[in-house]
């Protein structure tokens, strides 16, 4: 579980305004669940989704999704990983593989998500993208309610990351803008 914890160049989060935060979010709060929730809540809610905003800034390491307030969903993952994990709640990163119609049509990418480790019942995916007309994420384990329901042809990749896929990574830094990222998102076949 210790890798599902660790901090790294992108998860950040003994950055003191990630520090900052995930006290505050965790105040008050006893159990992992509680925590998790409202973590969850401040990201999708409080980080704007770049592809909705059409921000042309495009984030990736978490404290620099929070010091901006914006993120593709793959960024809102990072950056909620560090603030479970300044929590001392195990994180990882998961992908489902989508149609991305809403860019550009007949082609496939990947959608970032989290799951998180809760005590009371393991391994529980959760989705901060952000929620918009169509697309209802909720925190309400043990039941999973994630951004998009799979259609014919998308799939849920099985693993959890302790890290971002480096095809992601890859596609975060090198598409600056909004234009760039909607022509070049991450995807495995």
């Amino acid at each position: 579980m210790q890798q599902f914890l660790k901090e790294s160049a992108l998860v950040d989060f003994s950055h003191p305004d990630i520090q900052a935060l995930a006290h505050t979010l965790a105040e008050g709060l006893t159990s992992d669940e509680e925590i998790a929730k409202r973590c969850f809540l401040h990201v999708r809610d409080k980080i704007r989704h770049s592809g909705d905003a059409k921000d042309d800034i495009t984030t990736y390491k978490a404290s620099d999704v929070l010091k901006y307030k914006t993120g593709w969903c793959y960024a809102k993952s990072i950056l909620l990983a560090a603030l479970l994990r300044a929590n001392g709640i195990p994180a990882g990163f998961c992908y489902q593989r989508l149609s991305c119609s809403e860019y550009e049509q007949d082609v496939y990418c990947l959608h970032g998500l989290n799951a998180v480790y809760l005590k009371e019942y393991g391994w529980y995916r959760i989705d901060a993208r952000g929620n918009k007309e169509g697309v209802d994420a909720q925190f309400m384990p043990p039941y999973e309610k994630l951004a998009f329901e799979l259609q014919e042809g998308e799939t849920d990749l099985p693993d959890i990351y302790d890290e971002p896929l480096n095809v992601v990574v890859e596609a975060l830094k090198k598409n600056k803008t909004y234009d760039e990222m909607i022509h070049h998102f991450p995807d495995i076949k």
